[in-house]
């Protein structure tokens, strides 16, 4: 899946901004395989009645309130093709973006979507206090998802996204000039173009993490009623959840009970690398992406590849990867420079791919280089700035062309570095692979960021933990939003195995010193446990290698800097990664 939307109006006919059609629009960049629309219509004497078909500028007779729901679906499970929304046979109606790796069982013949609209289907409602609620069910959901879910028999609209984010989902709120309540997985690109002259006025918000609903059983739709009355919001139910929601460790100080040679640090990486491998699994069983491609097997296909820089997070989910898919698919690794072969990113990547090739020397490893400049990219740009929306930091624009162009899978093979048989030369390619795994979350959970190492220096262990602690709690607005918005417009589906649920759960069940030691020099303190598990898959080279951040790595950031500031000197002096984008000086 790959997209959602949903307008809420009072019945009238407007023509506000976005239009319908913009909205259709937007989630169609993403790729979907099929695109589907349905109306629910309440009417002034208590009716509802579900349409599958949209005309936006029909006025319904006796229409007191309409919803209208849009699903995008970029379907990679299920033997059978669905198109969203799905609606029961009672009427209720959902649209679901994500992916169900745990909670609620889906059969391998399954789409996800399917098998969570049957749980929710058996749903209690009302004052009904026998069995499962829909928090209930949405709380039990392991792995990344946003929804939107009519339940006809409350009269209720349930909306949400998953504890971290890792979907994305926005909401414009009415205004006095405009009454609909629009929820949408992206703002389409007309959203951000109403500015004061200088700088963008955001009309969209991040939808923070959680379970919405709005009961639409009384009363007229308004304004007042929607921001202020009938929005609640929902407790998550599973205590495990609300555990690594609240981001508790029992020992983050070598002062507390343990002391650091309690733990064995061979049997904590063993115990990670664990994890890791069986989130890389689960993300990235390839038999339903043949499926839906006609049981059709292409020459060097790459059903899985991977936001590659050659560091140490994408050198452990390459390792990973190599070992949970069979040796008949290649893996494309995915690598951007705005400085072509000087690049840190490229650099690394080349000499990342040489030490996979050495570990793993059966398995066709293809090295897809994405060479661009922002010179080349204005109108690329104008795109992607709607596409980080809200995000407005020149630092979120860097990351979100980074991204974007990665998820592209645009540039060239060099068959020599490759090692590929059939061709020696540099050839242009662009990888179709569907699936994009990405290593967010590593650096929060283990304090790879350079910052951590200022916050142990002057609080020592307690204010590493809660700078940590901050950062995990707010990665759905810093991070995945923008993150996942900017690979889903290229018909890619982002996967984050740092982001498990087990995986996190069990980085939480270590003492904090056996996750990083930031007395030692950058390249070995930092994200210590992630070394030892590199050391463990025979990545030795890349167990060494200091954090870079991909605007830097890449350098898209000093390309930005030079022209948006003159120099990067003067960048650093304005603390550029903070300043918002000004549109006269795009």
């Amino acid at each position: 899946m790959c997209g959602i939307a949903l307008i809420l109006s009072d019945g009238e006919i407007q023509e506000g901004n976005p239009s319908l059609e913009e909205l259709q629009s937007s989630l169609l960049r993403r790729g979907p395989d099929r695109l589907g629309l349905a109306r629910v219509l309440l009417s002034t004497d208590g009716e509802v009645a579900v349409k599958t078909e949209v005309r936006e500028k029909e006025k319904e007779e006796g229409c007191s309130l309409e919803l209208c729901l849009i699903g995008a679906e970029l379907q990679l499970r299920g033997v059978n093709t669905i198109c969203q929304p799905l609606v029961s046979p009672s009427g209720n109606i959902l649209i679901f973006n994500g992916e169900i790796f745990g909670g609620i069982k889906v059969p391998p013949e399954k789409n996800d979507a399917e098998s969570l609209l049957r749980e929710l289907e058996s749903c209690c409602w009302g004052n009904e206090h026998k069995g499962k609620s829909v928090p209930d069910v949405l709380s039990s959901i392991r792995g990344p998802w946003a929804l939107i879910y009519w339940q006809i028999r409350s009269r209720t609209v349930w909306y949400g996204r998953d504890a971290f984010g890792r979907r994305s989902l926005l909401v414009r709120e009415p205004t006095s000039e405009d009454k609909r309540f629009i929820i949408s997985s992206v703002a389409p690109p007309s959203s951000k173009n109403s500015f004061d002259g200088t700088s963008i006025a955001y009309t969209w918000q991040e939808i923070p993490c959680g379970i919405y609903s709005i009961c639409l059983k009384e009363g007229t739709f308004t304004k007042e009623a929607v921001m202020d009355e009938k929005i609640s919001k929902h407790e998550w139910r599973d205590p495990v959840l609300v555990d690594l929601i609240n981001w508790e460790r029992k020992h983050s100080s070598p002062d507390s009970i343990l002391s650091a040679t309690d733990v064995p640090q061979s049997s904590s990486a063993q115990k990670v690398l664990h994890v890791l491998r069986e989130s890389v699994m689960r993300r990235t069983i390839v038999d339903t992406l043949i499926q839906q491609n006609g049981n059709k097997e292409e020459e060097g296909e790459a059903p899985i590849a991977i936001l590659f820089s050659g560091g140490l997070d994408s050198m452990i989910l390459a390792a990973l990867l190599d070992q949970c898919l069979s040796k008949r698919y290649w893996i494309d690794l995915l690598n951007v420079s705005f400085d072509g072969e000087s690049a840190p990113d490229r650099i690394s990547a080349k000499s990342g791919l040489r030490e996979l090739q050495q570990i793993s020397p059966n398995r066709r490893w293809r090295l897809v280089e994405i060479d661009s400049s922002l010179s080349d990219l204005k109108c690329e740009t104008d795109h992607v700035m709607s596409l980080i929306h809200p995000s407005r930091t020149y630092m979120d624009l860097n990351i979100g062309t980074a991204l974007w162009l990665a998820a592209g899978g645009d540039g060239y093979v060099d068959g020599e570095t490759c090692r590929l048989p059939h061709s020696r030369s540099r050839y242009k390619y662009r990888s179709k692979s569907r699936v994009l795994l990405i290593g967010s979350g590593a650096d929060e959970q283990c304090a790879g960021y350079g910052r951590y190492r200022t916050k142990f220096r002057s609080g020592g262990w307690p204010s590493l933990e809660e700078e940590m602690r901050l950062d995990m709690q707010r990665i759905w607005k810093r991070n995945m939003g923008r993150d996942d918005r900017c690979v889903s417009d290229c018909g890619k589906e982002a996967r984050f195995p740092f982001l498990d649920e087990d995986v996190i759960r069990s980085l939480l069940e270590l003492p904090l010193w056996e996750i990083a030691n930031l007395e030692a020099p950058a390249g070995m303190g930092d994200k210590k446990i992630l070394r030892q598990v590199a050391n463990l898959l025979g990545l030795h080279e890349a167990a060494l290698l200091p954090k870079r951040a991909i605007q830097f790595g890449t350098r898209i950031a000093r390309e930005s800097n030079k022209k948006v500031f003159g120099s990067n000197r003067a960048a650093n002096q304005a603390s550029a990664g903070s300043v918002d984008i000004q549109l006269n000086a795009q």
